[in-house]
Order: C-alpha cells, then sequence, then structure tokens
C-alpha cells in the first residue's frame, strides 16, 4: 500500500550520511518524536531510509523514501491493518445483520398486522347494522382524534417514569390484550352491549342526516376497534419501532437498510392480504346459520395476536444480545412554533406556501374520495365476509403497485426530474376521480355500454374507486413524499427548519382532517353522502388543480434554486488557487533543518515555518 504523505521542510542529508544515520536510528529522537508524542495508533513500525536515484533530487539534496513496515512475528502482535476488521458474511458485519435482520421481522410482523386492522376496521364500521360509510368523517374527527391526543399524553407521562423496555412492553401488550379480547369476547357479545334501541329512537327524532353521529352510540365497540387499529399505525409503527430502530442503528447503517424496511412493507402488505382474503373465504364453506364473519374474525385477530408476541420477543432478543452504539448525547435544538406562529411564517413565504398547499390538497383530497368510494362498495358488497374478501385483494393490489412504483421512481425522477415526478400524484388523482364521479352521477346513460363486460355501473365505479385508490397511494409513497422532502434541501438552513416545523404543525392535521370536516358539513346539510356526491366531486376537481398549480409554481422556484447552488459549487471548482513557491536553499540551512527537527521537543514548533512542502511515499 502506497500513499502520499506531506511534510513540512526538506528531509536531506548532507554528503556524509555516516554521521548524520544516527540521528535516524529508530531508537533515537525520530522515533520518539513520530510515535511518541502523537501517537497515531499503529503497532510495531520500523522506519528506514534508501536513497532513490531514479527520483530528481533538488540541489544539493538527495530525497529519500520512508518506508513503514508491520512488526515482525516474533513481537507476537497482529498487524495493524486488520488489527479493527470485524467478522462480516456477505460483505455485511455480523453486528450489524444481528440488529437488522431481527428489525426487518419486526417490521413485516407490525404492518402484517396493520394491514389486516385496517382492513377489518372498516369491515366492521360500515357494514355494521344501523351504520355506513357516512360514520367515518365523523369517527375521524370526534373519537379518533381525541383518543390520538389523549394517547400521546399518557405516553409521554410514561417516558418521565418508565425504562425505555418497560415503556415498549406498557404499550404494545394492552393493544395485544385488545384485539385477542375483540375477536373472542367482544364481537361475540355486540348484540347485547350495543344501544340498538336507544340509537333508533334517537334517529328518529333527529332524522337520517344524523345516522353517522348516532352509529358511533350504536356500535361503540367496533368504533373502539376503529381507534385502536389506527393508534396501532401511529403508535406501534412511528413510535416504538421507529424510536427502537433508531435507536439501536447507527447513521451508516440507516442509509443503507431503511429504504429496504420500504420494500419490505409493501411485501408484508401482499401477504397480508393473501390472509384476509382466505379467512373472509371461509364463508363459504359454513352452514347457513353460522355466522361466518365472528369465525374469519377469531383466526384473522389470533393472527394479530400471535405477530404481536412475536415482535416482543424480537424486541427482547435484540436487547439481550445486540450492543447499542454509543452516541453523543448532546441534544439539537429544534425550532418550537406554536399555531400562529406557523400561519404567520406559512404567508409570509410563497416557496413554502406552494409545498404546505400540496400537502393539505393531498390529504383532503384522498378522504374525499375515499369516504364515497367505501360507501359505494358496501353497496355492491353489504356481507362482511364478501367486504372483507374484497379488501384483501385491495390490499394485495396495492402492495404489488407500491413496490412496483417504488422501483421505477428513481427512473422517473432521473429521467424527467422533480417537476414531473411531484405532478404525477395529483394528475392519478384527477384522471381517476374523474372517472369515478362521473361513473356515480352518470351511471344509468352508461348502463347498457357496461353490461357489455359484465358489470353494472355500481361495481364499475367500485373498480374505478379501487384503482383510484391504489394508484394514489403507490403514488404517494414513491413519489409524493420524496417529492416533499426533497423540496427542503435547496432552502437556507433557516427557512428549511422553520418550514418542516409549520408544515408538521399546521398542514398535517388539515390535511387529514380537512376532507373530513367538508364531509360532515355536507351530509348535514344535503341529509347524506349520496345526496352530497355532486358537490364532493366539484371541490375535488377545485383541490386538485389548486394542487397542479402549486406544483407547477414550487417547480419553477426549486429549480431556480437548484440551479443557483449548482453554480455556486461550479464557481468554486473553478477557483484559482495560487500555489505556494518557495526559495532555494543552500546545504548548510537544509543540514541545520535536519539536525534541529531530529533534536527538537515533540512540539515541532520550529517546522511550521514557511518552508515548502515535499511529498514522500510510504510502501507496505
Amino acid at each position: 500500500m502506497e500513499a502520499v504523505l506531506q511534510t513540512r521542510g526538506l528531509l536531506s542529508l548532507p554528503p556524509k550520511p555516516t554521521k548524520a544515520s544516527s540521528l535516524l536510528n529508530p531508537s533515537q529522537g525520530l522515533t520518539h518524536r513520530l510515535f511518541a508524542s502523537k501517537p497515531l495508533g499503529f503497532n510495531g513500525l520500523c522506519l528506514f531510509y534508501r536513497r532513490v536515484p531514479s527520483v530528481v533530487a533538488k540541489p544539493n539534496g538527495v530525497p529519500f523514501i520512508c518506508k513503514a513496515k508491520a512488526a515482525s512475528a516474533a513481537d507476537g502482535k497482529q498487524p495493524f491493518f486488520n488489527e479493527n476488521e470485524k467478522p462480516k458474511f456477505m460483505g455485511i458485519e455480523i453486528l450489524t445483520l444481528k440488529k437488522i435482520i431481527p428489525l426487518g421481522l419486526m417490521f413485516f410482523c407490525i404492518l402484517f398486522n396493520y394491514t389486516i386492522l385496517r382492513d377489518t376496521k372498516d369491515v366492521l364500521v360500515v357494514t355494521a347494522k344501523g351504520s355506513s360509510a357516512e360514520i367515518i368523517p365523523f369517527l375521524k374527527t370526534w373519537v379518533n382524534l381525541p383518543m390520538a391526543i389523549g394517547f400521546m399524553l399518557l405516553y409521554t407521562k410514561l417516558a418521565n417514569v418508565l425504562s425505555k423496555k418497560a415503556l415498549f412492553y406498557t404499550v404494545i401488550v394492552p393493544f395485544i390484550a385488545f384485539f385477542g379480547a375483540f375477536g373472542f369476547l367482544l364481537y361475540p357479545l355486540s348484540n347485547y352491549i350495543h344501544p340498538q334501541a336507544l340509537s333508533d329512537k334517537l334517529l328518529a327524532v333527529l332524522g337520517p342526516r344524523f345516522l353517522g353521529p348516532l352509529a358511533i352510540m350504536r356500535i361503540w365497540s367496533f368504533c373502539l376497534f376503529y381507534v385502536m387499529a389506527e393508534l396501532w399505525g401511529s403508535v406501534v409503527i412511528s413510535v416504538l419501532f421507529w424510536g427502537f430502530a433508531n435507536q439501536i442503528t447507527t447513521v451508516e447503517e440507516a442509509k443503507r437498510f431503511y429504504p429496504l424496511f420500504g420494500l419490505g412493507a409493501n411485501v408484508a402488505l401482499i401477504f397480508s392480504g393473501r390472509t384476509v382474503k382466505y379467512f373472509s373465504n371461509l364463508r363459504k364453506n359454513l352452514g347457513p346459520r353460522v355466522d361466518g364473519w365472528a369465525i374469519s374474525l377469531k383466526g384473522m385477530m389470533s393472527i394479530v395476536v400471535l405477530m404481536g408476541f412475536t415482535i416482543c420477543f424480537l424486541y427482547w432478543w435484540v436487547n439481550k444480545f445486540v450492543p447499542l452504539p454509543t452516541r453523543s448525547w448532546k441534544k439539537k435544538e429544534k425550532p418550537k412554533m406554536g399555531t400562529m406562529e406557523s400561519l404567520k411564517f406559512l404567508v409570509s413565504s410563497r416557496y413554502i406556501r406552494d409545498l404546505a398547499t400540496l400537502v393539505v390538497a393531498y390529504g383532503i383530497s384522498i378522504n374525499l374520495v375515499e369516504v364515497t368510494w367505501k360507501s359505494k362498495l358496501k353497496a355492491q358488497f353489504p356481507s362482511p365476509n364478501e367486504y372483507s374478501s374484497f379488501m384483501g385483494d385491495f390490499s394485495t393490489a396495492t402492495g404489488i403497485a407500491t413496490f412496483t412504483m417504488m422501483l421505477l421512481s428513481q427512473f422517473i425522477f432521473d429521467k424527467y426530474g422533480w417537476g414531473v415526478a411531484a405532478k404525477i400524484t395529483p394528475t392519478v388523482l384527477l384522471l381517476t376521480g374523474v372517472g369515478f364521479f362521473s361513473l356515480i352521477l352518470f351511471g344509468d346513460p352508461l348502463g347498457p355500454a357496461l353490461a357489455e363486460f359484465g358489470m353494472t355501473p355500481l361495481l364499475a365505479a367500485v373498480y374505478v374507486g379501487a384503482m383510484q385508490n391504489i394508484f394514489s397511494k403507490s403514488a404517494k409513497y414513491s413519489l409524493f413524499d420524496p417529492c416533499k422532502e426533497m423540496a427542503y434541501i435547496p432552502l437556507d438552513e433557516d427557512t428549511k427548519v422553520k418550514g418542516k416545523a409549520a408544515i408538521d404543525v399546521v398542514c398535517n392535521p388539515l390535511g387529514k382532517s380537512g376532507g373530513a370536516l367538508i364531509q360532515q358539513f355536507m351530509i348535514l346539510t344535503f341529509g347524506s353522502l349520496a345526496n352530497s356526491t355532486p358537490y364532493l366531486g366539484g371541490i375535488l376537481l377545485m383541490i386538485v388543480f389548486t394542487w397542479l398549480s402549486a406544483a407547477k409554481s414550487l417547480d419553477t422556484q426549486f429549480t431556480a434554486l437548484r440551479r443557483e447552488e449548482e453554480l455556486e459549487k461550479e464557481m468554486e471548482r473553478d477557483a484559482v488557487k495560487i500555489p505556494v513557491v518557495s526559495e532555494p536553499r543552500n546545504d548548510s540551512v537544509a543540514n541545520s533543518s535536519l539536525l534541529n527537527a531530529a533534536s527538537d521537543d515533540s512540539t515541532g514548533s520550529s517546522s511550521d515555518t514557511s518552508t515548502p512542502r515535499n511529498i514522500y511515499k510510504t510502501e507496505d
């Protein structure tokens, strides 16, 4: 191994090097100067010098090559090059594999459960007697949001009194216990614990427009399942798993393996979709008086409990057998912006306003179409088993589409750039949204044409709505999220930090709850979700066009900032550097420099003068 070493001063010997050779003896001053005062961590190095006639020497001086060799085997020490080498398997350190493989399995189990729970919660609240898809906007706003806030307050208090291990088990075990109890206890008793008679009386007094709010009370145990399933996604995935992953992995490991977790998530989506499909079809082999959905629910909740205990075991194993990396405990200061401060910052910057528009528009658009689609899905598949079976196919298709889009996203960014990638998600929502609402509003004239393909307008609307959800979500995960994060990169540090804080405080909650609030207003105003469909379609068109306009504006600003950044880097690369030229020195100066360097103390202050730098090679 040869490397270039730059040293100050000219290393040369007098015409008779025999007298000065003692100064270069490794056991004397030079060895002490190089190794004792400034240890480099090399074990057993020896130095010797030889004359190299092929190298052109400066006047009155002879260059020498400094050669470093490892100590002999008789010293009983390993060569320093292999001293820190760790065991590897297929080019990956064993210690890294002991962390990444259990983390990957944990992530798979968590998302496997989440897909089952997500599909099941929709089946329960949409297909229940006395309920419909109109319950979802009210449920998200008035039940899910308050419980999420309450849980995070409780979690914060528990984090102050419990260790990390105890906190993990304290949070995840109640989830596992609830889902197991729901499948084997709460659902079989639902006919006895739900206030059906009271809900019917209130509905007769208040009118059908209050069907959604009253359904929350009517099927309260199903609504509790809905909220716990939503919290599983936000708490177990975002808080517990990613908090644990960031705790035990280094930055280098995260850069290398975190993207693989995203691909693994879609594999879990595919397998869990097949699982939901299998248990939903069990009803076909059962008798007419058997509650097939109860049997399917017990099977799926059993798998959720099994996967939950597997997650706990993997967490225990990693903490038991994998050492945690050492980290600096110095905390970085994060900007704390209140709601009003965030609003002021959003208004002050056009770039941040456009970025905020993208985030809010996606949240509202996906909610407007999704709830309307689920109402049509119930009309097409009124049975819980049929509804759940379709959702299993839907989850599998979403996983396949997202996996494919993640593989294609790099090509899209490289070939077409940020602007095209940012416009794909709203374009998909626009095209599929127009087709979906058109089939709902103008389905009757299209009935004869659709009948030739063996479909009714309702079934066609269900399929188009499913395509809308599949492609919009796959585009969101593979293109929209990366585009959003990339948009922060060219900003200055102050705008980047404050802009992200403002969007997290205001835009994310506004996007998630905005669609639900619009739907609630429409339902209470026009009486039902079906009567609100034309107006929801018009609102969707307005939001998507606003989204596309903001994406175009942001693309112009983003491109300008990127060009400015590239121009600055190019100017730095092309900057003229003036080399430092030193005056030649005679023999006496060179010889005295060598003698002074050999006999000087370890500080080496006399060598920090403006002498020329000479290049020496070390050979291994």
